[in-house]
C-alpha cells in the first residue's frame, strides 16, 4: 500500500488505485474540498506536493490547470490522480473556512473524466 504523506496532518497507508481526493478524506480524515464531484473542473481540490509527484498528467487536468492560469509547480488536481506511489502533500484547500456549505458532492472512485489521454 502507498503511503501519503500530508503536512500537519500526518502519515497514512492508503489503498493503490485510489483516487487521492478520496484518500485524503477516507484514510487521512481531511474535509478536502472538491465543489465539482471531482471532475476536473474547479480546481478546489487541488493540493501541493512536497515530493512523490505523479509524472502522468490527464488532459482534463492540464486544460483545467490552463484555463485557470495554475503554473506553480507541484499544484496539482486531487481529483485527477491515482495513489499508486508514495506521495506527499500539502492540502489547504478544506471546508472549514472556506464559506461553502459543503466541500461537494462525493467524487466517484474511478477517474472522471476517464482519461482519454495523458499527458
Amino acid at each position: 500500500m502507498p503511503k501519503l504523506s500530508v503536512d500537519g496532518v500526518g502519515d497514512f497507508e492508503v489503498p493503490a488505485g485510489k483516487r487521492l481526493v478520496n484518500a485524503l478524506v477516507d484514510e487521512c480524515g481531511i474535509d478536502q474540498l472538491h465543489a465539482c464531484g471531482g471532475n476536473g473542473r474547479c480546481t478546489t481540490c487541488r493540493v501541493e506536493f512536497v515530493g512523490g509527484e505523479p509524472a502522468a498528467m490527464t488532459k482534463a487536468e492540464k486544460n483545467v490547470l490552463a484555463a485557470k492560469g495554475i503554473t506553480t509547480p507541484g499544484v496539482r488536481l486531487s481529483c485527477q490522480m491515482l495513489c499508486d506511489q508514495d506521495m506527499s502533500v500539502k492540502a489547504p484547500h478544506r471546508l472549514a473556512g472556506s464559506g461553502r456549505a459543503d466541500a461537494g458532492k462525493r467524487p466517484a472512485d474511478t477517474l472522471e473524466p476517464q482519461p482519454v489521454e495523458w499527458v
